[in-house]
Parts: structure tokens; C-alpha cells; sequence
């Protein structure tokens, strides 16, 4: 993916933060696209199509969880990154920015070079997973890693990115014990910092949308790692 092709949407009621943030990205050599709240967000995502979403929580008229939650159900922005950017760093509203269907959660302030560091391993691991495209099937499963796909018995499963990329894991070794380091440093990448909680989080919703009989296929006994 060259930088030139790779879009990202920035979306920030800080006028400042838009421009600082913005500066630091166009010089890297990214397009870069800007909406001031969740409602222009969606609007602008839908227009240009971006790699990555780099967006606060709380904006007026719209904020990022209810923009992420809407984002997430238009197909053809299903694997966007979506980021969040926000000073709000306790424990309970990242499990909910996970929820809404983020990928990541960057805490404000943040100096423009470490933003820059983790976007380019953010973007990295994309084009990674990008040129190591295939499919699995197992447990009469078929993950499709080049759509971002899971099918059942002519069923599709949708997942958000991150979601995906965990499930996909877990299937390329059925029965494996993996230790959270592995799995973050597969999923996440190792230069991306997330909060501890982050793996749970994601394990859960998989539960919920794969459904517990569906995962045991996956995990033979039920889906466990080590420390």
C-alpha cells in the first residue's frame, strides 16, 4: 500500500487537532480528509472510502461510538481501521469503543511523531494482511481472509477488521494455546499499544456474534490462552 493511495479520515470538534494531526500525516505523505463531528464523518467516509479512521469520542451532534456503531454497518467501509483518539482513558469507555466496533484506542495527548509511528504499524500490518490473503475451512467454516468473510452452511457471519483477524488466528490453529503477546502481536502488531482488557473484549463479541457452539469448532474445548 504506498502512501500516496492511503487515505485517512480524521474526525475532531478541535479545530487545532485537525490541523496538527492533519500537518503531521500530509507530510508523510498521506491523503487526508477531516470531518468536525460523527455526522460528517459517516458522510465523508462514504465519499472517499478511507484505510484509516482516526477519530475522537466526544463531538457534538453525532459522537465516535454512535459514528463507529453506523459506520461499521455500511459494507463497503466494513474493514476500515477505525481508531479512536480521545482523552478519555478509563477502562470502561475503551471496552466501549470496542464495542461500537473500533480497532484501536490512542489516548490524548499524544506527541504527532509517536501518532505518526502508530499509524504507519497500523497501516503496515494492513498491507501485511493484505499480500498474505487466504482462505480456511475448518469445522465446515470457510474464512475468506482477502473478502474479510466467514460463511456457515452458505451463511455469512460479519465482523469488524479486528474482529476477523483474531477469529482467523485462532482457526489457523484449531486446539492451540496462544499467550496474549502472541496474539497482540499478530493482531494489533507489537508497535501498536492497546489497553489489557483488549483481548477480552474482542474474545466476547466473538462469542456473541459467532455463537458458542460455532467458536467450540473452532477451539475444540472453548477458546483459552496463557498470560
Amino acid at each position: 500500500m504506498k502512501k500516496r493511495n492511503t487515505k485517512i479520515l480524521l474526525v475532531d470538534d478541535e479545530p487545532d487537532i485537525l490541523e496538527i494531526v492533519g500537518y503531521n500525516l500530509t507530510q508523510e505523505g498521506y491523503q487526508i480528509f477531516t470531518a468536525a463531528n460523527g455526522k460528517e464523518a459517516i458522510i465523508k467516509a462514504k465519499k472517499e472510502l478511507p484505510d484509516l479512521i482516526i477519530m475522537d469520542v466526544m463531538m457534538p451532534e453525532m459522537d465516535g461510538m454512535e459514528a463507529c456503531e453506523n459506520i461499521r454497518k455500511i459494507p463497503e467501509l466494513n474493514n476500515v481501521i477505525i481508531t479512536f483518539l480521545t482523552a478519555r482513558s478509563e477502562d470502561y469507555s475503551q471496552v466501549a469503543g470496542f464495542d461500537a466496533g473500533a480497532d484501536d484506542y490512542i489516548t490524548k495527548p499524544i506527541k504527532p511523531k509517536l501518532l505518526v509511528s502508530k499509524v504507519k504499524a497500523l497501516l503496515r500490518r494492513l498491507n501485511e494482511q493484505e499480500q498474505n490473503s487466504e482462505t480456511l475451512n475448518v469445522g465446515g467454516i470457510e474464512i475468506n481472509r482477502e473478502e474479510y468473510k466467514i460463511r456457515k452452511d452458505n451463511v455469512e457471519i460479519a465482523l469488524p477488521r479486528k474482529e476477523f483477524e483474531l477469529f482467523y488466528l485462532l482457526a489457523s490453529k484449531p486446539g492451540k494455546v496462544f499467550k496474549r503477546d502472541e496474539i497482540l502481536d499478530k493482531v494489533w502488531g507489537n508497535e501498536v499499544v492497546v489497553g489489557g482488557r483488549t483481548i477480552d473484549v474482542h474474545i466476547r463479541k466473538l462469542r456473541e456474534k459467532i455463537g458458542e457452539d460455532l467458536f467450540k469448532t473452532i477451539k475444540g474445548v472453548g477458546y483459552k490462552f496463557e498470560v
